[in-house]
């Protein structure tokens, strides 16, 4: 049986309380996993294993990382607590903005659909995926700058390559043009466009029926973000580790902490066959066990504070009647 509107996510808030939750889920959720995350881009910048002794050769420097856990202690170890928070800056304000550029398109695809197909036309999951799929690329686009930015100081080791935030701008700008600031769009989209549409089409499927559960703390909406997020990022991963890879190509790629990252020169597919020739078909999946470890507790942050800013930001206006209790 499918949802009533009013159980549905997209059906929920006005334009500007939606944008303000999002943002708010954003930020909350980024500082609550960024140790995961530096952990996560750390592993997929490496290209050499334990497993095999022929790839730790002419590391020039570099650390070799194996397991989430371990890889988390070696960096407290080596670059202090602040090095788990390396390129939070940036990362904060790529989620303040993504997430607030992704619900508010997410509702705005929705109410599009409903006015040019009718509501009832399309089945709420394939509706979903469409208004997922869009509220993606969307934000992905608008915010990438930003990514990139959050991708570079992760990678950055001891030796500083970016003093901060404007500097990087700037030395960004002044070596690699404009075009710097977009590398790896394309498998970001690639990435990014599917990824949604699966984790809301998953997301709104599960998240009526789970509410209805006694869960603590009213945790239905967390459980089937937690879901929903596994389920996409494992079918889109091989490309957001591309992404990562081509995102720290350029003049700057023997100076992070990983000295031995290769050149990729041929797009993202090029770059796939590349990374499969020389590191087999798992350098595709590296960080995948952090990247799903990350996702359940992101998603679950982020879709839990989401629905209760999205009621605290209701309250304050003739629109919060429109926002279901939670």
């Amino acid at each position: 049986m499918s949802a009533k509107p009013g159980d549905r996510l997209k059906d929920e808030g006005t334009r500007l309380q939606v944008t303000a939750a999002g943002a708010t889920a954003g930020v909350v959720s980024r500082f609550v996993i960024a140790p995961l995350d530096v952990v996560k881009i750390r592993l997929q910048l490496q290209t050499h294993s334990l497993s095999d002794p022929l790839s730790t050769r002419n590391l020039h420097g570099s650390p070799i990382y194996k397991g989430t856990l371990p890889t988390l202690l070696s960096i407290f170890r080596s670059e202090g607590l602040t090095g788990l928070w390396k390129g939070n800056l940036p990362a904060e304000l790529l989620y303040l903005c993504y997430f607030a550029v992704q619900f508010t398109t997410y509702r705005q695809t929705t109410l599009l659909l409903h006015s040019t197909l009718g509501e009832s036309t399309l089945p709420p999951s394939a509706e979903s995926f469409i208004s997922g799929a869009a509220a993606g690329a969307t934000g992905t686009t608008a915010t990438y700058p930003l990514d990139l930015l959050r991708t570079r100081f992760a990678a950055q080791g001891n030796d500083k390559i970016y003093k901060g935030f404007l500097p990087a701008i700037r030395q960004i700008h002044h070596q690699e043009g404009y075009k710097g600031f977009f590398r790896g769009l394309a498998p970001a989209l690639g990435q990014i466009i599917p990824f949604m549409g699966t984790f809301f089409a998953v997301y709104e499927t599960l998240r009526p029926k789970l509410s209805k559960l006694e869960l603590p703390f009213s945790s239905g909406g967390a459980l089937a973000g937690t879901i929903a997020s596994v389920t996409a990022k494992t079918g889109t991963f091989p490309l957001d580790l591309v992404r990562k890879r081509i995102q720290v190509q350029g003049p700057t790629r023997g100076g992070y902490v990983h000295k031995n990252i290769p050149e990729y020169t041929h797009g993202t597919f090029g770059t796939m066959r590349e990374i499969v020739a020389r590191e087999g078909l798992r350098g595709l999946y590296r960080g995948l066990t952090v990247s799903l470890v990350k996702a359940a507790p992101a998603s679950a942050v982020t879709m839990w504070t989401y629905e209760r800013a999205l009621r605290f930001y209701g309250s304050f206006g003739t629109g919060g009647n429109n926002v279901k209790g939670i």
